[in-house]
């Protein structure tokens, strides 16, 4: 595999306005996303940026950044916009698609999931943590992936993601880490699908792949990094960081 790591960002976050450029213990929070893909060393890293004050943030820190349309309905289409841009020739096959709102990523989550794909033959890989508590469980904000695993449950097939508190019964229910690779034209094709159904209802873009029928590996992992949606997971991370 030769896999390339975009990482989308732009500043018009409902939740918070202006995330890429929060500061976190004296740097921009896409600035840590950018040092910690640097880090699992897979690949060249490249930003796709909705405003050209990412692009100037980024440059600052010596990354690469190129300037996507900031009208772009997802962050999946801005990272094929930016692949069109940073590498038209096609060298990469893969593409790691981190979010731009984890500041405390681990390097080898990103190793983890890119692994996964090879390993599995699939045409997009993504993780799930164990979900510990309560409240997770039944936060809609918490994804939930519904996984057929292998027997040692290390890794499976999506079967579905929901924001519902799925499955019902007895056993562990798992938290979906927004992190993905996806093979070159799997990406391509996904992208040029409509959104679809099931997508729509629960405001998940990962269910569009499901529907089509393309696969999704899953690797397990032992914990979801924070996310940064809202003010307070913003102070939880100055606090991690600090």
């Amino acid at each position: 595999m030769n896999p390339v790591l975009l990482i989308p960002a732009r500043m018009a976050s409902l939740r918070l306005p202006g995330k890429p450029l929060a500061d976190i213990a004296g740097q921009a929070m896409i600035v840590r996303v950018w040092a910690r893909a640097m880090a699992a060393g897979l690949g060249p890293v490249v930003v796709a940026a909705g405003e050209p004050e990412i692009v100037a943030a980024i440059q600052k820190a010596g990354g690469l950044a190129v300037m996507t349309d900031p009208g772009l309905p997802s962050g999946s289409d801005r990272i094929w916009a930016a692949l069109a841009a940073a590498d038209p020739q096609g060298a990469h096959d893969v593409v790691v698609n981190l979010q731009g709102d984890l500041p405390a990523l681990d390097p080898e989550q990103i190793k983890t999931v890119a692994a996964c794909l090879q390993k599995s033959g699939a045409d997009i890989a993504t993780l799930a943590a164990p979900i510990d508590n309560e409240a997770d469980e039944i936060n809609p904000a918490v994804v939930k992936a519904v996984v057929a695993w292998d027997a040692g449950e290390r890794y499976g097939r999506a079967l579905y993601f929901t924001r519902a508190p799925a499955l019902a019964g007895e056993g562990v229910l798992y938290h979906h880490v927004g992190l993905y690779a996806y093979r070159r034209q799997a990406l391509e094709d996904f992208v040029a699908l409509p959104p679809s159904p099931l997508e729509q209802r629960e405001k998940l873009e990962q269910l569009r792949a499901l529907e089509a029928g393309m696969s999704i590996a899953v690797a397990r992992v032992d914990e979801a990094p924070l996310s940064v949606d809202t003010p307070a997971d913003l102070e939880r991370a100055r606090k991690l960081l600090s």
